[in-house]
């Protein structure tokens, strides 16, 4: 069965840390892993929105 996992987070180094941890688990097969950033603007201050969905099979 197909899945899907995403991540969001507010800083490129927790986004890598977390999918880091999800891809150490040996039971999946990863079919693809797509990355998109966001930006807004919130009064003067810029936001930042960095996430990961990954598709992945669990192993049989």
């Amino acid at each position: 069965m197909l899945r899907v996992k995403v991540i969001d987070e507010n800083h490129e180094k927790d986004l890598e840390r977390n999918i880091n941890n999800f891809l150490m688990n040996e039971n999946y097969d990863i079919i693809d892993i797509q990355f998109r950033t966001a930006v807004s603007i919130f009064s003067e201050e810029q936001i930042y929105c960095f996430s990961a969905m990954i598709l992945y099979k669990d192993k049989e």
